[in-house]
């Protein structure tokens, strides 16, 4: 059994939370990467950086978690207009 298989949480949703988890990870690991390289690009690499980005992070989330779950079903849609069907 590997570390993944083991790890509590595993398979603990019912699947119509899908539709909610799937823009909430994505929303947090997105602003994560791109408040760090923003923060780090306005700051540079000091003690300010370290100071400063968690804050960025926190609106930047609060900001794309909504729009996520907004454009999402039209995004959805636009895939599925330009890949074709397996």
């Amino acid at each position: 059994m590997n570390r993944l298989q083991s790890f509590r949480l595993r398979g603990c949703l019912p699947p119509r939370s899908q539709s909610l988890v799937t823009p909430l990870v994505l929303s947090v690991l997105m602003t994560f990467v791109v408040s760090a390289i923003s923060t780090y690009k306005a700051l540079g690499p000091d003690a300010a950086f370290l100071a400063h980005w968690p804050s960025a992070w926190a609106l930047s989330w609060a900001v794309a978690f909504p729009t996520l779950l907004l454009v999402l079903p039209l995004v959805r849609r636009i895939v599925g207009f330009l890949v074709r069907p397996a």
